[in-house]
């Protein structure tokens, strides 16, 4: 069993996983950890994405999100149900298990009618608005990367690893990202996401999470980018798991159908 990503969680940007902490453990080691928690064969949930500017203004979007494990592909499919200027408008995300293999996404605008494609040359673009771009909406792979510990941190009496990872891609969009992971339940405090030119972009910070159906969620997630002043934050609600998730839900004629 693969873990379910959802776009609060980057959001994988995931950081639930229950593990017994091993402190010979490499940074390749707990990254994976993080990256491959169990949270079930599908997910159901809402999702209130608050959009907040620089002068306190604030968008609110309310969103019906779908994920299923098929094995050795995830997917998952939302849907914006208001306000009305982006209802209707869905994305869809498939992440597969093979390390060669990149996320397919796709958008449908219902201005236009019509599913659009994501390129890889369009996935540093921000989604909808929001802080997320489509490449933190995807799955990275664990070896796309090259992980170290930078050193332990305690903080409020919880101890942390704090894992530098930097692309081998030169070309990649973040420099590095920093995060800090629990060494008792590996669930990630935050995460920072460093620029081209090595300067800090902006802060994924995990603000809650609770056990459902047996498994750690996280429910609550910010993202802050320190440079335009501007933050999203994601809350789900109606977390429903192992309800049996139809196969025909993943599909681009579900994307202009809707909910």
């Amino acid at each position: 069993m693969k873990k379910i990503k959802l776009l609060a969680i980057v959001i994988t940007i995931s950081f639930a996983f229950a593990f017994t902490n091993n402190t010979n453990q490499s940074a390749k080691d707990i990254i994976t950890k993080v990256y491959n928690r169990p949270t079930g064969d599908d997910m159901t949930s809402m999702l209130t994405m608050t959009l907040t500017n620089k002068s306190g203004k604030q968008r609110i979007r309310k969103i019906k999100q779908f994920t299923k494990d098929f094995g050795t592909v995830e997917k998952s499919i939302m849907f914006f149900t208001s306000p009305a200027d982006v209802k209707n408008t869905s994305f869809m995300n498939w992440s597969y298990d093979d390390a060669s293999k990149n996320d397919d996404m796709w958008i449908y605008l219902p201005a236009l009618k019509k599913v659009k494609r994501i390129s890889s040359d369009s996935k540093s673009d921000y989604f909808m608005g929001s802080d997320f771009t489509y490449d933190d909406l995807g799955d990275r792979k664990v070896d796309d990367d090259t992980h170290s510990i930078l050193r332990e941190e305690t903080i409020e009496g919880v101890k942390y690893w704090v894992i530098k990872s930097v692309s081998k891609d030169e070309d990649y969009m973040y420099s590095k990202t920093i995060a800090w992971i629990r060494q008792d339940n590996y669930i990630g405090l935050k995460k920072e996401f460093y620029d081209e030119d090595d300067e800090l972009l902006k802060i994924l910070h995990v603000k809650k999470f609770q056990k459902i159906s047996g498994f750690n969620i996280i429910t609550y997630s910010e993202m802050e980018n320190v440079q335009k002043n501007h933050k999203t934050s994601m809350k789900l609600s109606t977390v429903k798991i192992n309800t049996g998730i139809a196969t025909s839900q993943f599909s681009e004629r579900m994307m202009t159908r809707g909910i």
